[in-house]
């Protein structure tokens, strides 16, 4: 795949996933879109060793798989960023 390809995956994916675990994040939109390209290796990585196809495009089966690791990423991301303080962007 293609560095646009994976931008666009990581968008699509990066959005469903905050779609599916709403709250404040910290970075916005680019934050979004690192968040869903490393959960797209991710979720890719897990699923290919499981025996699936991984990620091999942008097509329903790579979204899939991509949002499904941008979530296990958006879960370790506020855990550490929970875990460092974070206000909601107000530092106190």
């Amino acid at each position: 795949m293609g560095i646009i390809s994976w931008i666009v995956l990581g968008l699509i994916a990066g959005a469903i996933a905050k779609w599916i675990m709403p709250g404040r994040d910290p970075g916005g939109i680019v934050v979004t879109i690192v968040i869903g390209i490393v959960g797209a290796i991710i979720g890719g990585a897990i699923v290919g060793a499981l025996g699936g196809p991984g990620v091999s495009g942008v097509n329903v089966a790579s979204v899939i798989v991509s949002v499904i690791g941008a979530v296990i990423l958006l879960v370790i991301y506020r855990l550490v960023a929970g875990s460092r303080g974070y206000s909601g962007g107000r530092r106190r």
